[in-house]
């Protein structure tokens, strides 16, 4: 029987990750190109589909392995059509043909989804959530992202925009302004911005002090690896910003498993690698926040497939597309 590769894909703003990987979810082999936004991002599908090209090449196999293409791309998209309806950072205009445009320069059938609901069906497929068909998926980075699997498939809503846990509101009034036009949303809180922010408007009081605050003095800044550090070494400012960041997820998390009961909430992005002091303080706040029978049913782990999610999340596309 010949190979059955399924290229994943996963397009981010300045990175886009591919990989070649086989029915079983395991990634044979990954690699990443620069994501060209320029000339109204006309080049981005073009590179992919060189970048394709050239890997087959250099390991001396042919197009003939390789079964389907699948995606993850950031924003809201028509998963029927393949169209990304708006994104803010790539270039494209609105309601942007990815899925034809891709098909067209490969020959190969094409799938595309939200890059969030890609890392959300990754972890189901082979990662945190291996062998669950009700998980939800947040990805906490730069932003906060979602994604909500029900019964083995994805939610999307009426039009593409389910699972964006981060535009939850957290703070209903006086809170920070979102990049999505509100105000107060979790995004603004738990993500390594909204940290961050979180931590310096504490440095900014005068009687501020600690290893966060000696931080702080010399960088002129603090990351949101600083806060948990920090924290992790029992210093009081930075626990003081992790336990409302913990209460903040826990609060929205629990009302997410009441209202869905997953079987797994899985957290991860680069705010996750914080371990387990974020994750047991935000089991903490779950369990207040939870009625019994979600509470007793729901369980939050950290991702495991870390950086790779979205790129196995988007193979899955092409599995459950051809029925494999």
């Amino acid at each position: 029987m010949s190979k059955q590769w399924i290229v994943g894909v996963d397009l981010g703003g300045t990175t886009t990750k591919l990989a070649f990987i086989n029915l079983d979810g395991e990634i044979l082999h990954k690699w990443e190109i620069p994501t060209d936004n320029s000339n109204e991002g006309q080049n981005i599908t073009k590179n992919i589909a060189n970048a394709i090209d050239q890997k087959l090449e250099e390991l001396r196999e042919q197009k003939t392995n390789l079964i389907g293409i699948g995606m993850g791309a950031p924003g809201p998209i028509n998963y029927e059509t393949g169209v990304v309806l708006n994104v803010v950072n790539l270039g494209w205009q609105d309601n942007f043909p990815l899925q034809e445009s891709l098909h067209s320069l490969t020959g190969l059938p094409v799938a595309i989804e939200n890059d969030a609901n890609c890392a959300a069906l990754g972890e189901m497929w082979n990662g945190a959530g291996k062998g669950t068909s009700d998980l939800v998926c947040v990805t906490l980075g730069t932003g906060v992202g979602g994604g909500v699997i029900a019964n083995g498939n994805i939610v999307r809503g009426i039009n593409g925009a389910a699972g964006e846990i981060g535009h939850i509101t957290s703070i209903p009034f006086g809170g920070a302004p979102c990049n999505c036009g509100k105000s107060g949303c979790l995004e603004t809180i738990a993500s390594a911005t909204g940290i961050v922010r979180l931590a310096e408007n504490e440095l900014s009081k005068p009687e501020s002090q600690g290893e966060l605050a000696v931080i702080f003095a010399n960088n002129g800044k603090v990351t949101a690896k600083d806060v948990f550090d920090s924290a992790r070494n029992g210093d009081e400012l930075a626990t003081k910003v992790l336990d409302e960041v913990t209460f903040h997820l826990g609060f929205a998390l629990a009302n997410i498993a009441n209202t869905l009961n997953p079987e797994m909430i899985v957290l991860g992005g680069g705010v996750s690698r914080a371990g387990d002091i974020l994750l047991d303080s935000i089991k903490v706040n779950f369990s207040k926040f939870t009625f019994s029978a979600a509470r007793e049913t729901t369980n939050l782990s950290l991702a495991t497939l870390g950086n790779d999610s979205g790129a196995i999340g988007a193979a899955w596309l092409i599995k459950n597309k051809l029925n494999l």
